[in-house]
């Protein structure tokens, strides 16, 4: 698995993003190249921005002991899994922007670096070792990245 930590790991990642066009169509499930893109930066909005509720008693106890395996763990996704509420992205969106904030984003957590990453709480699932943040993160790209063959 890719390491979001190593620059050249990110580079490869950055590499395989710029191939994705406004036209590119994903090889399975519905979402836009744009939407796909919107709906990766979710991800990376957890981390930095405070726009989504974080789940809170009940939820995150099942959130935690049910799907937190799935995420943090380096077993890739299958196709056309379902996903949370907050990831669905059913509007039209800004390639170029997305695209950008993708990267910006992605850049944001190399620059931070995985001593930052070790222990912190996520917004989902709890605290975090520098492992599962990245597998969490890389293997969700993956998995967006070969969606639209890239």
């Amino acid at each position: 698995m890719k390491n979001v930590f190593k620059k050249n790991d990110v580079a490869l990642f950055f590499e395989r993003i710029d191939k994705i066009t406004p036209e590119s169509q994903p090889k399975w499930g519905k979402m836009s190249a744009d939407q796909m893109l919107a709906h990766c930066n979710v991800t990376y909005e957890y981390i930095f921005e405070d726009k989504y509720k974080k789940p809170r008693g009940f939820k995150r106890f099942l959130l935690k002991a049910f799907v937190k395996n799935a995420v943090v763990n380096e077993k890739k996704y299958p196709k056309n899994s379902r996903t949370a509420p907050d990831f669905i992205i059913s509007d039209e969106r800004n390639f170029q922007l997305e695209k950008d904030r993708l990267k910006n984003y992605m850049n944001r957590v190399l620059e931070l670096g995985e001593d930052h990453f070790e222990g912190k709480e996520s917004h989902s699932f709890g605290v975090l070792s520098k492992n599962e943040w990245n597998n969490m993160l890389a293997k969700h790209l993956e998995h967006h990245l070969e969606q639209f063959g890239v």
